[in-house]
């Protein structure tokens, strides 16, 4: 197994992923329903929205997964963010990133991976969209655009989250408009 390296800017990105506010927060519709949309569009059995912290990826939407974060030494994602680029892996057995890998040896037993990268400014990725699945399978081109409009709907819903953080909804004065 070989570990993902870490971004030349790691200590801006983790600055920037924490100031984000969304490591670690509830439930989000919107990001939810992102992710089934992923799992019926591309008919695999688990995809997430993954956010790559200083030891962990943590799942801030997971469909087909029953853990909420997995360390950031042994994930698929690290290497993307710290490449900044989309990856596919066709099959995990036959990639020797990944062949020994505690995630392909074991549960979930991954053998087919593709993540885009989520950007949330120039140069600096925060964590992916993913799909995963369970037998090795072909990625066409078409297969990678319809992932990176998937992917660009997720960074949009990161920038709703800051706005939302940032700028709240003011409580309504009772009066009329």
């Amino acid at each position: 197994m070989i570990a993902p390296d870490l971004p030349q800017n790691e200590v801006e990105r983790l600055t920037v992923l924490r100031n984000l506010q969304l490591l670690d927060s509830t439930c989000d519709e919107g990001f939810d329903r992102l992710t089934e949309l992923a799992t019926k569009i591309f008919d695999v059995p688990m995809s997430m929205v993954t956010l790559i912290d200083e030891d962990r990826q943590w799942f801030k939407s997971r469909q087909g997964l029953s853990v909420c974060e997995t360390p950031r030494r042994i994930s698929f994602c690290g290497h993307v963010v710290a490449d900044g680029q989309p990856m596919v892996i066709n099959n995990a057995l036959r990639d020797p990133r990944f062949s020994d890998n505690p995630l392909v040896t074991g549960p979930p037993f991954i053998r087919f991976y593709a993540g885009y990268p989520l950007f949330v400014m120039p140069g600096v990725c925060v964590g992916t969209l993913c799909l995963i699945g369970t037998l090795p399978r072909t990625f066409e081109e078409d297969d990678m655009q319809r992932l990176q409009l998937l992917a660009t709907l997720a960074q949009e819903l990161i920038q709703l989250h800051v706005l939302r953080v940032q700028v709240p909804l003011r409580e309504a004065s009772g009066r009329g408009a």
